[in-house]
């Protein structure tokens, strides 16, 4: 439950807490004015200074005492939350570049919960490669244990595919590619993954894929082979199923090369291949493994060497599947050479090649952007170029941002803002654009200038939801640059032109 404050008891649990310097606070402080002022002023100016964030002001309202720092790092934002853990965004040294892991307090005292937690945290340790999140440090007190982790701005494949429905045969081979390498290093260690699933494999903002959560990572018992799969942890049936129906021991690398067949085939398709069911007992039914279709039936144009690429990695037969990670990685590699020589009859608009077919103009106004700015909010490198280089040779100055939250941020109350308008881009941010978009229209500071929100046709949630008005408008993706360029210009007819 809340707890009602004033406006200086919340600004001295900010300083209570060690949120914020008392001399930043009062900075800050100074925007109100000598005049009373409610607790909302005062937490908009707090917030809008970067003072405090949303979350640690619902936690000052709730009257939390503890939780906003894990030893010397400090909590900001909420960026994920499983069954077992949560995981925030934190800074240390007023560095915004780490992720803090949190055991739920309801598993503190579960012994196998907690060994479970530090075992992945002590995998995770011995794990440095490019295509791995990395674990930097780890806490083992029972009372608050939590590990250190590297932040990857983006969001996890399930999130991906969720929003696009499907991914081009070019970009998943792409992205399995990383996991492919990924898997190939950790199993030049001994360790294999044991839970890969889409929600464990982040997508980076310049589109490149890390596995997360070796928490059921074992190291791998090569002096006895003859071990047969036994039924572990409810999060891994899959892999007893599998295991336990083709007469392997547990742990067999073969395993993950599976999954991550079954994950490129979830892509390409948008369905997975095995059927979904909490059912214990039919998770664990081998004849799962024998009724999956095969790709080219759900999609027929789908390039053969796709095909076989996913028709060797799930393999029910152990023995012809891929038999190393590093195996499927080189097949992998073969195959995209292959795609990009345009050894394929279907290509997506969505592929690495996009930014072209998205946008394109062809006329002449090359001065029609002087005077002012854009800011362009978008995850993926590739339209970031584009469409910046389309919008400064018509004149605009574009500033180019990848986190709407940022995005926000920079523009002060009081102050000059940084851009005449904002572009947001859904197609990779999803929901945190949408809010983005929204909250410009409602904050009174940036009610007034306009947004752009681009959004594929398929996010009928985000089109839905989008605030509507005579400073906003909704592009659908793809679309020509002649056609942002039109809705800016429309925009922006009555605000001047600045000088520089």
């Amino acid at each position: 439950m809340a707890e009602h404050l004033t406006p200086d008891q919340f600004i001295q649990r900010i300083v209570g807490a060690g949120l914020a310097d008392p001399g930043v606070v009062e900075q800050a402080r100074s925007e109100l004015g000598g005049q009373e002022t409610s607790l909302a002023d005062t937490i908009r100016v707090m917030q809008g200074r970067g003072v405090v964030t949303t979350l640690q002001t619902e936690k000052i309202l709730r009257g939390d005492r503890t939780g906003f720092f894990y030893g010397p790092y400090k909590v900001l934002y909420l960026i994920g939350a499983g069954t077992f853990a949560r995981v925030y965004r934190a800074s240390k040294d007023n560095v915004e570049a780490f992720a803090i892991k949190v055991l739920r307090k309801r598993f503190r005292d579960q012994t196998d919960q907690l060994e479970q937690f530090l075992r992945e945290a002590r995998m995770g340790l011995k794990l440095r490669h490019p295509n791995i999140v990395s674990i930097y440090d780890v806490d083992p007190d029972v009372r608050n244990p939590y590990m250190v982790m590297e932040f990857v701005e983006g969001q996890t494949l399930r999130e991906l595919v969720r929003i696009r429905g499907t991914i081009d045969p070019l970009t998943s081979l792409k992205l399995i590619h990383d996991v492919a390498s990924a898997l190939a290093y950790a199993s030049s260690l001994g360790i294999s993954h044991r839970d890969m699933k889409l929600s464990n494999v982040l997508v980076s903002g310049e589109g490149r894929a890390k596995l997360v959560d070796f928490g059921l990572a074992a190291l791998a018992d090569r002096n006895n082979p003859e071990q047969v799969a036994d039924c572990p942890n409810a999060r891994a049936i899959d892999y007893a199923a599998l295991e336990r129906g083709t007469g392997v021991r547990k742990d067999d690398p073969r395993s993950d090369i599976y999954f991550a067949g079954v994950m490129l085939y979830h892509m390409i398709s948008g369905k997975p291949p095995l059927t979904e069911t909490r059912d214990r007992l039919a998770r664990l039914n081998v004849s799962r493994f024998h009724e999956v279709k095969p790709i080219h039936e759900l999609v027929p144009d789908c390039p053969p060497v796709v095909n076989h690429i996913i028709a060797k990695a799930i393999e029910v037969n152990p023995e012809n599947r891929f038999q190393s990670a590093a195996a499927m990685q080189a097949d992998i590699k073969k195959a995209i050479e292959r795609l990009e020589r345009g050894d394929t009859s279907r290509r997506s608009d969505m592929n690495d090649e996009g930014p072209a077919q998205h946008y394109d103009d062809d006329d002449d106004l090359a001065d029609e952007g002087e005077g002012r700015i854009v800011m362009l909010v978008e995850s993926q490198a590739n339209l970031q170029n584009a469409v910046r280089d389309r919008l400064k040779s018509r004149g605009y100055r574009v500033l180019i941002i990848s986190n709407p939250n940022r995005a926000l941020d920079r523009f002060i109350p009081g102050e000059q803002p940084p851009a005449d308008l904002v572009i947001f881009s859904a197609a990779e941010l999803g929901n945190l654009a949408l809010e983005a978009h929204n909250v410009f229209a409602a904050t009174e500071h940036t009610a007034e200038i306009p947004t752009v929100l681009l959004c594929d046709r398929r996010q009928e949630r985000i089109i839905s939801e989008a605030r509507r008005g005579p400073h906003r408008k909704l592009l659908a993706l793809p679309l020509k640059v002649r056609e942002l360029r039109g809705a800016i210009a429309q925009l922006l007819a009555g605000t001047p032109r600045r000088t520089f």
